[in-house]
């Protein structure tokens, strides 16, 4: 039998989905609880800096400082049921579980979107690394080698900003904080005997610029690759080429995030104006500019429901000056359809990849997830 979060959701109208989301209470995913509250200190949620769901949404990925952590979201949120990589970047790139190494931050965690259990991840090491989460020993530091989570180690020589797959799952484009951009083909991984390999330098894609780029994201076809800029633009370029396509004037403030919808007929761009841009991809105009009353920081992040018919955002680093609130938009109308309350600003937000389930970090005692087991969809 096919594991229940493989079956696609049916696709809920604007009325049916506001019905559908109301009533639903956010599940906690922790390794401890919060603590209680206590008069006169303010509590700072977990600085969990990106998640992740698996192809089939029976994982979820979060990382939070040099650790990553995987949860089953199939068998909820009991911290037994959650796999963690401690000090997943070594500092210095030296081999995962080196003894008495500690560990870089880790920027970003994203899951394959064709090989369940394969997650890849960038950090402050200069490297990007490609795990087999459901391999057994993972947790804790482990060394390389047969029977470990370790797929393989790619030399992007600087710090990673953002890292994403290429839709087949073949590529990870992955951006270093000084702009150039490079590309790892994860064909390149374990042989057959178990070995990871390690230390591959990846392909230089594109060099540093005059003007700063905050993400990549690919089209759907992985033919196409947007890119954010500080200018408030975002550039359409050819891949593997990156030969400039077309410019999208898009906001008087830096573009931070962007996102293909899954239908392929938008595309959204999330600014430091605090609003969103929706772009009909047909005619390359905007026909939405998505804002509410508590949306006051920055949109550093975006993520369309299975169906492209529901977008959330969060703010990322900014979200500690931001209102609480995650808001739920109906695309085609741009319209809020509902607001999921918080206690803080949201800074990371996932859709489940088939159904109406939304992960999101920055509130009170970290991951949570709005839908989840029992709802049905």
């Amino acid at each position: 039998m096919a594991p229940t979060s493989s079956i696609r959701s049916r696709p809920l109208k604007k009325a049916d989905f506001a019905l559908f989301i109301k009533p639903l209470k956010p599940t906690l995913y922790a390794d401890a609880p919060p603590p209680p509250p206590r008069h006169g200190l303010v509590y700072s949620p977990p600085n969990i800096k990106s998640l992740s769901w698996s192809a089939t949404g029976n994982l979820l990925a979060t990382c939070t400082g040099a650790n990553i952590r995987v949860w089953n979201a199939e068998r909820g949120p009991n911290v037994k049921n959650s796999t963690e990589l401690k000090n997943a970047h070594a500092k210095g790139g030296v081999a995962f579980g080196s003894a008495g190494v500690s560990g870089d931050a880790v920027e970003k965690v994203s899951f394959s979107p064709s090989a369940e259990g394969v997650l890849a991840s960038c950090g402050a090491d200069g490297m990007v690394r490609l795990w087999d989460v459901r391999a057994p020993g993972v947790v804790g530091a482990v060394g390389a080698g047969k029977g470990t989570p370790v797929l393989g180690g790619y030399k992007v020589g600087g710090e990673a900003a953002f890292l994403t797959w290429r839709p087949d799952g073949v590529e990870v484009l992955v951006g270093r904080k000084d702009d150039e951009v490079y590309s790892v083909d994860v064909r390149h991984l374990a042989g057959s005997n178990g070995a990871a390999a390690s230390g591959i330098e990846a392909t230089k894609r594109l060099s540093h610029g005059k003007d700063v780029l905050y993400e990549m994201a690919f089209s759907n076809t992985g033919r196409e690759i947007f890119a954010t800029a500080n200018d408030g633009t975002v550039r359409i370029l050819d891949y593997p080429s990156m030969t400039h396509l077309h410019t999208l004037s898009a906001h008087p403030a830096p573009c931070y995030t962007v996102q293909h919808s899954p239908a392929g007929n938008y595309l959204a761009i999330g600014s430091g104006d605090g609003t969103i841009s929706l772009w009909d991809t047909h005619c390359w105009l905007a026909t939405h500019s998505l804002a509410a009353p508590n949306q006051t920081t920055s949109v550093r992040h975006l993520s369309f429901s299975w169906d492209g018919m529901y977008l959330v955002a969060g703010a990322g680093s900014d979200a500690k000056d931001g209102m609480p609130g995650l808001n739920v938009w109906h695309v085609d109308t741009g319209e809020v359809v509902h607001v999921i309350e918080t206690q803080f600003a949201t800074s990371q937000v996932a859709w489940h990849p088939s159904r109406y389930w939304i992960a999101y970090a920055g509130d009170h005692g970290g991951l949570k997830v709005v839908g989840g087991l029992g709802t049905g969809l």
